[in-house]
């Protein structure tokens, strides 16, 4: 099992995962980023927040991949 770690960038900075999570494939954690990422999304949403966010993930070695929100778009408001 690889340990990974799921550290959370903003537009306020860099928030590190101290713990991690031990998956079996990187597809796992490609998988556990993604509901990170979802749950990000929907927190921001109901603050009525709008900025980029990314779960940035990495094992002891190295950094393996990114997962991005980006939001984009005018400034309409409704």
């Amino acid at each position: 099992m690889t340990r990974y770690y799921f550290d959370i960038r903003d537009d306020t900075g860099l928030y590190p995962d101290e713990e991690g999570l031990e998956f079996v494939t990187q597809r796992e954690a490609e998988m556990e980023a993604a509901h990170a990422l979802a749950d990000l999304a929907r927190d921001l949403a109901v603050a009525d927040e709008r900025r980029d966010v990314s779960v940035e993930v990495r094992t002891d070695a190295k950094r393996v991949f990114q997962a991005a929100l980006i939001v984009s778009g005018s400034n309409i408001k409704q």
